[in-house]
């Protein structure tokens, strides 16, 4: 007999209101599509700074490049935002591991922030003085999940895919994979960082949790996990430092506001 397939609560994505105000314990994810027509596209490229446009060329596949310019071109815009300052104004920089922050002058003391897209879908988490991650994963049908598995979870991870189902082992290989990516961007130490040294909760339907770290046992209770719910064949996860956090979603673009 086939196994049903467990779900999540679905995350509500609304549209923000007119005020965008975040909270010292808030955490706001936008979601955004990167199939944006020319005219949209082109304004984005003009807030891009010279060093990304130069990468926006070196894409060879055109979808490639206008989604770039798509992803950064909404990332400058959301932080903008919450900044009061023009895109084209922020500036900013990246970790010895790539993590990108904005600049000390374009208010990186301010604004945390992490970005992740996938299939032309683009999530943005953004927050206040704590480290954040967030990964956007589309559900591939071609990928041998249990190989992929044996090299990069861990012991206890590999054999809870095991045990599962062999129809929702996919859906279990992607929620895994989702929240250690998360994790990882939060901590901004990328692949230095190996992922079989902590574990992630990975059931669908499960709650999303930080299980165990090595080698220090308490840094797991220092992060919170999210599973967030897109449209069918994405997964997501996100990755917050502390808790006692509240969670808002919202949906960009935003909607025009009468000024009548």
């Amino acid at each position: 007999m086939k196994t049903l397939p467990i779900t999540s609560p679905p995350t509500p994505w609304g549209f923000p209101p007119a005020t965008i105000i975040l909270g010292n314990n808030e955490v706001h994810v936008w979601r955004a599509s990167l199939d944006e027509p020319p005219p949209q596209r082109d304004s984005f490229l003009h807030t891009l700074a010279a060093e990304e446009q130069t990468r926006a060329q070196r894409f060879y596949f055109q979808t490639d490049r206008e989604r770039f310019i798509n992803a950064h071109g909404v990332l400058r815009a959301i932080l903008g935002l919450y900044l009061d300052r023009a895109p084209k104004c922020l500036s900013f920089c990246y970790s010895s591991y790539g993590k990108p922050a904005l600049t000390l002058e374009s208010g990186g003391d301010a604004i945390r922030f992490n970005m992740s897209h996938s299939r032309g879908v683009a999530l943005y988490a953004v927050t206040r003085g704590r480290e954040i991650g967030i990964d956007l994963e589309f559900i591939r049908c071609d990928l041998e999940v249990e190989q992929i598995a044996e090299r990069f979870f861990s012991r206890s991870e590999i054999a809870t895919l095991r045990a599962l189902p062999t129809d929702l082992q996919k859906h279990a290989f992607f929620l895994c994979w989702t929240r250690k990516e998360a994790y990882i961007k939060a901590r901004g130490e990328g692949l230095s960082l190996p992922l079989d040294q902590f574990d992630v909760s990975l059931i669908p339907g499960e709650p999303a949790a930080l299980l165990s770290t090595q080698p220090d046992s308490d840094e797991a209770v220092r992060w919170s996990l999210k599973e967030l719910t897109l449209a069918s064949g994405y997964v997501a996860a996100l990755a917050v430092e502390g808790r006692g956090w509240t969670l808002s979603c919202w949906q960009w673009p935003r909607p025009l506001r009468s000024t009548a």
